[in-house]
């Protein structure tokens, strides 16, 4: 998967810059914004993704999720939870870095959403370093929000304008240092400041408010 999105992110012409350290292993946790999130992220680093089971079906990203390894969640499931956290704990335990969107959905990158704690319960329970990571879009010809994934769009419609952009670039920012939490709700409300800040520069101070489910 990695060195086939290495191959498509070049051809297509959209370049990534990155900001911080790449994590080598660990619990990487980021903002959401559309499915391109894959594609840019597995560019720069062999790694295991959560995502929604409906990935599956996307056409090409979905097989490419399915050939590296992704933890798909079958959200409308009750116990939905029990399998893909174990193999999160499993990849962890194998030095291997998992991403994580923990919003849950993609957003138009106006906000980070409150993170759901759920999934961070297995870094937390094997003691795994965690990386806040924020993903931002750049675009020629438009603003972040034409590339983003959320609401109601549909999918075939919003790829096939993605690749028409001009001089689309994708940034990915990390934050200086790794950290280690022995609860998941409170790891939920230090990530998701984390991510804000690289983000936005917002303060602390300003998140103070924060919420988690």
């Amino acid at each position: 998967m990695h060195h086939s999105c290495s191959r498509i992110v070049r051809r297509l012409g959209m370049p990534v810059h990155l900001t911080g350290a790449l994590p080598a292993s660990g619990l990487i946790v980021s903002n959401h914004l559309s499915y391109l999130d894959i594609l840019f992220y597995a560019s720069q680093t062999p790694c295991i993704f959560v995502s929604k089971s409906e990935v599956k079906s996307w056409p090409m990203f979905g097989i490419l999720a399915k050939c590296g390894g992704t933890i798909f969640v079958e959200r409308d499931r009750r116990h939905g939870v029990s399998g893909p956290a174990e193999r999160i704990r499993t990849a962890l335990d194998q030095q291997i870095p998992v991403i994580l969107f923990p919003e849950g959905t993609s957003t138009d990158g106006s906000s980070v959403l409150p993170f759901h704690s759920a999934f961070l319960e297995p870094a937390v329970a094997a003691g795994a370093v965690m990386h806040a990571a924020a993903i931002r879009y750049n675009v020629a010809d438009g603003v972040e929000a034409d590339l983003c994934y959320y609401g109601d769009i549909t999918f075939a419609p919003h790829l096939l304008g993605a690749l028409r952009r001009s001089s689309v670039s994708c940034n990915i920012m990390f934050a200086e240092e790794a950290t280690v939490h022995s609860n998941r709700k409170e790891a939920a409300l230090s990530l998701r400041r984390q991510v804000l800040e690289l983000r936005t520069g917002v303060a602390e101070s300003a998140v103070a408010s924060d919420t988690f489910v």
